[in-house]
């Protein structure tokens, strides 16, 4: 099991340790006050990533290496001059290039690709490095694509990258989410792109548009390594599966208390397994009667467990973003954090939980190290 849990929250990046006895507890924090947003441990090299936001002073972006003491700032993704500005039907036709307000993914590349970084980004930039962070380059054929000009903001004015699925098997065929953009694949490393989105529906459109593509809403989007065509996705209309890399997609209906929800992990050696933390509605981002819970399946969505062990029943009014949840790779450890500071580990596959720190700030991003 994992013995490190990284949580980007909006005070700083907090570490967790488990002891040799399993009791998990805050052992380092970085950057402390500065808001976090996401957090990558790269498992190919051991180097550990955090994307702050700095409001005035902008995005930032540090590294710490494996066995190293001290973080060292790395270059952050930036529009180039000449990118066009429309990056959504509200931007400034006045401005010279979009500038970036948010880190909101960020994902390593294949084993055959050492030091590949992507990176998403408010407004939808997918950018890519090459040499671990230090040059990035905006994804042209992405961004210049003509059914860029359709996407929109959800939650945020602009629209934004915040899921990117590397294909195990072969690193160059990667897909992202978008929000509100839907889900685009490439089968080259970027060079070309992809919409794929056949059976998602988006309830919030006319009902002529409610199965465009180009306007669904996937609010996070995770890849089984184990079994890389199977795709799960926690979109803003309910939960979504694809069995066939994305080429078309299927409802999960049904499903109680709540199918509404950020957050979605898959089990990294079964497919049919996958976890999620439901709210009661897009009105109502709470947990349905202020209890928190967890879904669970392990039928590949046909039936669902709802997991209380431990957690809050009574008066919790916990919500979890689209990074809060993770899963480890052994799929037994779960961890999840929500907006109001609380953090629940489970060591069973979501039987039970545990709050090893109760008062964090509000988290945005957990993962396992």
């Amino acid at each position: 099991m994992s013995d490190r849990l990284y949580l980007g929250t909006r005070k700083g990046v907090f570490t967790l340790r488990r002891s040799p006895t399993g009791r998990w507890s805050v052992w380092k924090v970085a950057f402390l006050a500065d808001p976090a947003s996401i957090v990558l441990s790269d498992a190919r090299d051991g180097t550990l990533y955090a994307a702050l936001d700095l409001g005035h002073f902008g995005v930032k972006l540090h590294r710490l290496r494996a066995n190293a003491r001290k973080w060292e700032e790395i270059a952050a993704p930036a529009f180039p001059e000449g990118a066009d500005p429309a990056a959504s039907s509200t931007a400034e036709p006045s401005a010279a290039a979009p500038s970036v307000s948010k880190v909101w993914a960020l994902a390593a590349g294949g084993t055959d690709q050492p030091g590949w970084l992507w990176c998403g980004t408010i407004p939808g930039g997918l950018f890519l490095s090459k040499d671990g962070g230090k040059n990035w380059e905006l994804v042209r054929s992405l961004w210049d694509h003509p059914q860029r000009k359709e996407w929109f903001g959800g939650g945020a004015i602009h629209p934004g990258i915040h899921s990117v699925c590397v294909d195990p098997r072969d690193s160059r065929r990667l897909a992202v989410g978008v929000s509100c953009g839907g889900v685009w694949r490439s089968r080259d490393a970027g060079a070309s792109w992809e919409l794929r989105g056949t059976g998602m529906r988006a309830a919030y459109m006319p009902p002529e548009r409610a199965m465009d593509p180009v306007i669904q809403d996937p609010h996070m989007m995770v890849r089984c390594p184990a079994a890389p065509d199977v795709l799960w996705v926690q979109h803003h209309n309910g939960i979504f599966r694809s069995d066939n890399d994305c080429e078309s997609w299927s409802e999960i209906k049904n499903v109680q208390p709540s199918s509404f929800g950020f957050a979605v992990a898959v089990h990294p050696k079964d497919a049919d397994t996958a976890w999620f933390v439901p709210a009661q509605s897009d009105e109502k981002r709470v947990p349905v009667d202020g209890q928190v819970v967890v879904n669970r399946t392990r039928d590949g969505g046909r039936s669902f467990e709802t997991l209380r062990k431990g957690l809050p029943q009574r008066h919790a009014y916990h919500l979890v973003y689209r990074h809060g949840l993770d899963v480890d790779p052994t799929g037994r450890q779960l961890a999840f954090g929500s907006t109001t500071g609380g953090l629940w580990i489970s060591e069973d596959g979501g039987d039970s939980w545990k709050s090893p720190a109760p008062h964090l700030p509000p988290v945005y991003c957990v993962r396992f190290g």
